[in-house]
């Protein structure tokens, strides 16, 4: 398959970290050696997706978009467990050991926030700071849940069924995912060339495994929402329950379509640490890219504090 191409971002640099058991293709940005700064993507995109933030942050910090295990073109597992959350966390702490760094301020959307929050909890001492976009920590997740959120929920538990998600998201081009990046996102977000890259992200295929991109993607539900049902009992692990002890920025747009407001509620109060929040009343989940340039001022005021 054709890769994205390097220039797709003038400034923009790419390479590959290879891990333990995956090599992860990434973008980067700034002077290496610098303070690292890790931008995790969320679902169905990749490191695209941070394109904004990688040259704007890349001015302070060395600055990393990686694409997750299983996207783009980083390596894609076969089996459904090698996209467990464990898997996710011990790619961010290989990425720090692959800069030589002692720890990053980890940023995350969407699927990228699950691991960020989840490795803030679990390693607070490679998280300098933590900043999600979107998705609050599991915890919060669980004590705000209603009806409305489980009925905007049900896509997870279409993304369970086998060959069907990919047969419906892939059929015609990737029609019902462009579909849906412009209905629900502020008019004139996603240009068509920023939609060729994320379909083009999707169609990659592993020779190795015969796996392709939009079936990782799809994996990281089908190896994840069951696993963090039971993390939500009283008798979870204590890593499914830990607060946050780092320093935390957490940014929501207000018109997401997949994570309604009440879910977001008192997400400080699962935070012992220095906390700062920003509502963005006209984004919808795409807030990186929506309302970059208020996303981007956030973003530096927090990291460079």
């Amino acid at each position: 398959m054709s890769r994205v191409s390097d220039s797709t971002v003038p400034g923009v640099r790419h390479d590959y970290a290879q891990l333990s058991d995956v090599r992860l293709h990434y973008a980067e940005c700034g002077r290496r050696g610098g303070r690292l700064v890790l931008l995790l993507h969320g679902f169905p995109e990749c490191w695209y997706s941070w394109r904004r933030q990688l040259t704007a942050l890349g001015e302070r910090f060395h600055v990393v978009a990686p694409d997750l295990r299983g996207y783009n073109l980083s390596d894609k597992p076969a089996r459904v467990a090698d996209y467990r959350m464990e898997k996710l966390v011990g790619d961010v702490l290989g990425l720090l050991d692959h800069f030589g760094a002692r720890d990053a301020g980890v940023v995350g959307h969407d699927w990228g926030a699950a691991v960020a929050w989840a490795v803030a909890a679990r390693h607070p001492e490679r998280v300098w700071k933590v900043a999600s976009l979107q998705v609050p920590p599991l915890p919060v997740w669980f004590a705000n849940m209603t009806v409305k959120q489980a009925l905007s929920s049900w896509y997870m538990l279409f993304f369970q069924l086998p060959f069907l998600p990919e047969w419906q998201m892939s059929a015609n081009d990737f029609a019902t995912l462009e579909r849906m990046f412009k209905k629900t996102s502020r008019p004139g977000t996603f240009t068509d060339t920023d939609l060729a890259v994320y379909k083009n992200a999707l169609r990659q295929k592993s020779e190795r495994t015969n796996t392709t991109a939009l079936t990782a993607a799809l994996n990281y539900y089908r190896a994840n929402v069951f696993a963090n049902l039971s993390r939500s009992s009283p008798g979870a692990s204590k890593a499914g329950r830990a607060r946050i002890r780092v320093p935390t920025l957490f940014i929501y747009g207000e018109r997401d379509f997949a994570i309604v407001p009440e879910s977001v509620r008192d997400v400080g109060k699962y935070v012992d640490a220095p906390y700062r929040e920003l509502r963005l009343a006209d984004s919808n989940h795409w807030v990186q890219q929506e309302s970059h340039a208020e996303v981007n001022a956030a973003l530096q005021s927090f990291l460079e504090s």
